[in-house]
């Protein structure tokens, strides 16, 4: 299980495979000391004779806007909607060096962004090239929330992204319940989804001029504008899936958004 920031946290030995309890100290207490908390959850089921092999997907985490976003209990929430669909194998790691090491991704389908890097170090440039190396290899990326605010002085970032929030130019009202409208009903991944309400945050203004297919949206009382809320792009021969959903936990159990992610994700993955 996902642990509270109080409770036993986990560090990936990158060398092996096995985890190692920190006893007393928590995951956030871990990553401003400049280590970065990992939680492996290896959602392992034992494959029948014939199913096809479940795509792999590793959830980046471990720091975002506190105490406004909780980014534990939101990646036990995503962690817990990929794992029930019964279509992934899911871990969750604390921190984006993960991708300085290019073996971690080796059996990687999809990488999911949930990490805004609010407190911890920036991207190396290994683990840059790493990330733009495995999308443009064919691989998939989800980008979800605040995670497009990430690694600022990175402008291929912004490419990959498609549309990142900036901070002092992006921007959203209050939280409260809007109207989400699917505008792409051909796309595998708003496939039975229909329009619905949501309780989140409508983020607007986020920033980009790459060519997007976009999938969702909604009219913003805050920027008085039709705003993309999910959509996809091509980057080399890789898959990339953002979605804005997700302020809390609570955003993240709406069943459409929950349909969206593991279709999304589906996509990312070239299933």
């Amino acid at each position: 299980m996902l642990t509270r920031p109080t409770e036993a946290a986990y560090r990936l030995d990158l060398s092996g495979s096995q985890a190692r309890a920190m006893n007393g100290e928590s995951p956030m207490r871990a990553l401003t000391r400049g280590f970065f908390s990992v939680v492996i959850l290896s959602c392992a089921v034992v494959l029948q004779a014939g199913a096809p092999a479940k795509a792999r997907v590793l959830i980046i985490t471990g720091d975002d806007v506190s105490p406004a976003h909780d980014w534990l209990s939101c990646s036990s929430a995503t962690r817990d909607v990929l794992g029930e669909s019964g279509r992934f194998d899911v871990d969750v790691v604390g921190g984006a060096e993960v991708l300085a090491n290019e073996a971690n991704l080796k059996n990687v389908d999809v990488i999911y962004l949930m990490l805004y890097n609010a407190r911890t170090p920036t991207l190396s440039d290994k683990g840059k090239d790493n990330l733009l190396a495995f999308v443009k290899g064919g691989k998939g990326l989800v980008v979800t929330h605040l995670s497009s605010a990430s690694f600022k002085e990175w402008p291929e970032f912004r490419a990959l992204c498609g549309r990142v929030w900036v901070m002092g130019t992006s921007g959203h009202g209050p939280r409260g319940v809007f109207r989400t409208v699917v505008v792409d009903k051909a796309s595998p991944i708003t496939a039975g989804i229909n329009d619905f309400q949501q309780d989140d945050e409508l983020y607007a203004r986020l920033q980009g001029d790459a060519p997007i297919r976009v999938l969702l949206q909604a009219d913003s009382d805050w920027s008085k504008q039709t705003e993309p809320l999910a959509f996809t792009l091509d980057y080399g021969r890789g898959r990339v899936f953002h979605h804005t959903f997700g302020h809390d936990a609570k955003a993240l159990s709406t069943p459409e958004v929950q349909k969206l992610i593991v279709q999304g994700t589906t996509w990312a993955a070239g299933r």
